[in-house]
């Protein structure tokens, strides 16, 4: 293959205990639904799973930025092993964030569906994990780049709320979802693809159905925790 670059050994690949990581993404705190759902999962995760290891990552309610010109110039830097240390601190932070995501075996996303997307704190969550070298590799050829994903074993969970109804697979409104679809696309890219979703849906407005919706969801989440 004309240009082929090898894959670099990956520095946060470590011998892994039983391990879940949980990404809030939610504005909301305790009047959210998706945080609630996934709090209740979370609970019952590791009642099933006695001594493993729970990290929780507030991007939602926190104040994690979104990229940068001096990001994009330092995670495409031609030579990354030669970064300046003005450089290396634009990235600090997305060392961190794939660092989390690498170190542990399963994660769970808990994303509201907003405006048809992913809240902002999820997209900029992504656009930090997404990393050239680290979560992929970009491959030549002749001339063509190929994308070759560098994460591998990772299980996800999806517990996401959704205003109104019909968005998932099959509604009447699935091609307006750009949430955790969009989100299927990303985790796809890096190599992530045992993909589980949970979806509550409803109009807050119309509480009887949204409360049953949610009801279903949290017992569906309930019985996964025994499994994921």
């Amino acid at each position: 293959m004309a240009g082929f670059k090898a894959a670099t050994v990956n520095p946060y690949t470590r011998k892994q205990m039983s391990t879940i990581l949980a990404i809030h993404g939610s504005p909301r705190g305790e009047r959210s639904h998706s945080r609630r759902l996934t709090d209740d999962f979370l609970q019952a995760w590791q009642q099933a799973n006695p001594g493993a290891s729970l990290t929780r990552r507030e991007v939602g309610r926190g104040s994690l930025p979104h990229v940068s010109e001096a990001f994009i110039a330092a995670a495409f830097y031609p030579q990354p092993e030669a970064r300046p240390l003005s450089m290396q601190a634009d990235l600090a932070l997305s060392d961190e964030l794939v660092g989390e995501l690498l170190g542990h075996q399963r994660l769970v996303i808990s994303a509201p569906m907003h405006n048809f997307s992913v809240p902002s704190g999820i997209k900029a969550w992504v656009d930090h994990i997404v990393r050239l070298g680290l979560t992929f590799n970009t491959l030549l050829d002749n001339g063509v780049a190929q994308y070759q994903p560098l994460v591998q074993g990772k299980k996800v969970l999806i517990v996401t709320s959704r205003g109104g109804g019909g968005f998932g697979p099959g509604g009447e409104h699935e091609a307006l979802n750009h949430a955790d679809r969009w989100l299927r696309t990303a985790l796809g890219f890096i190599g992530i693809e045992e993909v589980t979703v949970v979806a509550a849906e409803g109009e807050e407005s119309l509480p009887e159905r949204f409360q049953q919706s949610c009801a279903e969801a949290q017992q569906r989440l309930l019985a996964l925790a025994r499994t994921f």
